[in-house]
C-alpha cells in the first residue's frame, strides 16, 4: 500500500480527491438546507458546456468551467428567491446546456488524440490529475471554506428560516448570490475530478446522509466530511 504513493501520479490524486471531498462535504450541507440540489446539478451541467466550448476554441477546459459556471451562479443569484418554484425553466436550460456541451464534445473528439480528454470532462480523470491542478483545487478550496468560515452563523440562519433572517436584516439576497458563487467554484474544482456525471453525488450524498443522521450543524458537516474522504478515497483504493 506505501508502495502506491510513491508513484506521483497516486498522490496527486489522494490529494485532489481530499479536498473536493472536504470542499464538496461543506458546501453540500448548505445545498441541502437551501433544497438546491438541482442548481448544483445545473451548475455541473452548464460548466460542462463551457469546459467543451473552450477545449473546441484552444482555450484551458478549466477556465471555460469556471467562467461559466461563475456566470450561471450569477444569473441564479440575481434571480433570488424568484428561482425556487422555477424547476422547468432552470431544466429547460439544463438541457441546453447539455445539449450544447455534447455538440461541443462531438467536435472536440473527432481527432482521436482529443477523445480520451473530452471523456475525461464527463467522467472525470483522478489519476491524470498533475501537481497544477492540485494548487488550483487547493486554493479555491481554501478561499471557498474560508468565505463560508466567515459567513457560516448569517449564511446558516437564512438557510434555515430566509423570511425571519431578512426580517432580522441579514442580507438574504446577498448571501444568496455569494453561495451560489461558491457553490459554482466548487462545481468547477470537483468536475476536473470526478467529471460532470458523478459531481451531484459528492455534494448531495454524504452531506443527505449526515444531515439524516444528525441536525447539530457542526456535527453534521464533520460527519458529511468524513462519509467524503471514505467514499472517496474507498473508491481510489479499489481502483
Amino acid at each position: 500500500m506505501l508502495a502506491l504513493f510513491q508513484q506521483e501520479f497516486v498522490r496527486n490524486a489522494f490529494l485532489a480527491g481530499t479536498i473536493v471531498s472536504v470542499v464538496t462535504a461543506v458546501i453540500g450541507y448548505f445545498v441541502i438546507l437551501r433544497a438546491q440540489a438541482f442548481a448544483g446539478e445545473a451548475l455541473a451541467d452548464i460548466g460542462f458546456a463551457g469546459a467543451t466550448g473552450a477545449a473546441v476554441l484552444g482555450i484551458s477546459s478549466l477556465l471555460g468551467m469556471f467562467f461559466l459556471a461563475l456566470l450561471a451562479a450569477l444569473g441564479m443569484g440575481a434571480l433570488g428567491t424568484r428561482i425556487r418554484g422555477r424547476d422547468v425553466e432552470i431544466g429547460m436550460v439544463l438541457s441546453f446546456a447539455l445539449g450544447l456541451g455534447a455538440l461541443f464534445l462531438s467536435i472536440y473528439s473527432q481527432s482521436g488524440t482529443n477523445a480520451s480528454a473530452g471523456v475525461g470532462i464527463l467522467f472525470g480523470s483522478i489519476l491524470s490529475v498533475t501537481l497544477i491542478d492540485v494548487l488550483i483545487s487547493l486554493a479555491s478550496g481554501i478561499a471557498t471554506l474560508l468565505m463560508i468560515a466567515f459567513l457560516f452563523r448569517p449564511l446558516l440562519f437564512a438557510s434555515v428560516d430566509p423570511e425571519v433572517a431578512e426580517a432580522r436584516g441579514v442580507p438574504v439576497r446577498l448571501l444568496s448570490i455569494i453561495f451560489l458563487v461558491l457553490l459554482g467554484i466548487t462545481t468547477a474544482e470537483t468536475v476536473l475530478v470526478v467529471g460532470v456525471l458523478l459531481v451531484l453525488a459528492l455534494l448531495i450524498a454524504p452531506a443527505a446522509t449526515a444531515l439524516h443522521l444528525t441536525r447539530r450543524p457542526l456535527t453534521s458537516i464533520s460527519l458529511a466530511v468524513a462519509l467524503g474522504l471514505i467514499f472517496t478515497w474507498g473508491g481510489l483504493i479499489l481502483a
